[in-house]
């Protein structure tokens, strides 16, 4: 047995101990169905989000290798990958489909199946993009949850624009590829500068080869800070996003603590544990037999703003009281 193949069977026992077993042994077991999850990022990356979401299936009664089997495919940051991936699932018939972040891994479920329910976790608006027909009344099979992590783009830029009054200059990192999100965040972003007297470039990375260009245009253009904007690439590597930072000595701010707590200097957005534990909620609830196309699409309102005072200290940033006395968490 390979290394690599090793590493995927250890990832597959992370997701429970039902995941190892084949899907079709799972079919034998009659009366017991198996939701398929579809996810843009690692397991690692989603491993708050598949917890908030067995929390959530819990409260419709369901819980995973008693009453419930649920298959994971993990496209790891690959979203070519997504519709092999989501095909698979419905030759298998799964009952449900989730997609774990994403509005490719909801497009691709979509495009896959016209039958199977699809409950879906994304930013960006599913009207808009062709998810559904309206948020009240979906149609179709497909319904879910909506984060704010568009919607609070302006926030973070003013939030780096609290601790740093005297920088004028700032970067705005978004994947051109996903222009569901980059687009209105663009807009957003800018319009919110042009109100703080500030210079925003955009900067753009469509896969992690293209972080360290990233960076260096930052210091060409000497940007004083950066917001990242709400991107499952972001999020598979927010991790090393937050090393960069750190590396390039730059105050950033992104949505999902995960990259605070690896050093970046602060994360604002949408709670993954509320989001999660919703996409979860609605997946029992179409179980149940509740039809896609009558379940209103739900919004998480839940944001959470996390500071990391040992970075601000190492960037020489203050972070005034007003800010962390409406932190969520600290990290020291």
């Amino acid at each position: 047995m390979t290394a690599k193949m090793k590493r995927r069977d250890f990832i597959t026992l992370i997701g429970g101990a039902a995941v190892a077993w084949p899907l079709a042994a799972r079919a034998q077991q009659l009366g017991v169905p198996v939701v398929g999850i579809l996810a843009v990022a690692s397991p690692e990356a989603n491993a708050i989000r598949l917890r908030a979401f067995r929390e959530g299936l819990s409260t419709a009664g369901y819980v995973e290798g008693q009453n419930i089997n649920i298959e994971y495919r993990w496209a790891e940051a690959y979203t070519g990958r997504l519709p092999e991936l989501a095909a698979r699932f419905v030759e298998e018939q799964v009952a449900v489909l989730v997609t774990a972040g994403g509005t490719s891994a909801a497009l691709a479920a979509k495009a896959a199946t016209a039958s199977i329910p699809i409950v879906f976790g994304i930013a960006a608006d599913p009207v808009d993009v062709g998810l559904v027909a309206s948020l009240n009344r979906p149609g179709g099979n497909v319904t879910g949850v909506t984060s704010l992590n568009i919607e609070v783009a302006a926030k973070r830029l003013e939030l780096l624009h609290e601790l740093l009054p005297s920088v004028t200059t700032m970067g705005l990192l978004v994947n051109p590829a996903v222009p569901a999100l980059a687009a209105p965040v663009s807009r957003i972003s800018q319009a919110a500068a042009h109100s703080l007297g500030l210079h925003l470039h955009v900067v753009h990375a469509s896969s992690d080869r293209d972080f360290d260009a990233v960076f260096e245009k930052l210091i060409q253009i000497h940007a004083g800070a950066l917001v990242i904007g709400p991107d499952n690439l972001f999020t598979a590597h927010s991790e090393q996003l937050a090393m960069l930072t750190v590396r390039h000595a730059l105050p950033a701010v992104y949505e999902f603590r995960k990259f605070a707590a690896a050093g970046g200097l602060m994360s604002y957005g949408s709670s993954e544990t509320e989001y999660y534990r919703l996409v979860g909620t609605y997946a029992g609830r179409v179980l149940k037999g509740d039809k896609p196309a009558n379940l209103p699409v739900q919004q998480s309102t839940k944001v959470e703003l996390v500071l990391n005072l040992k970075t601000a200290k190492a960037l020489g940033v203050t972070v005034p009281l007003p800010v962390s006395g409406r932190a969520d968490e600290v990290i020291e």
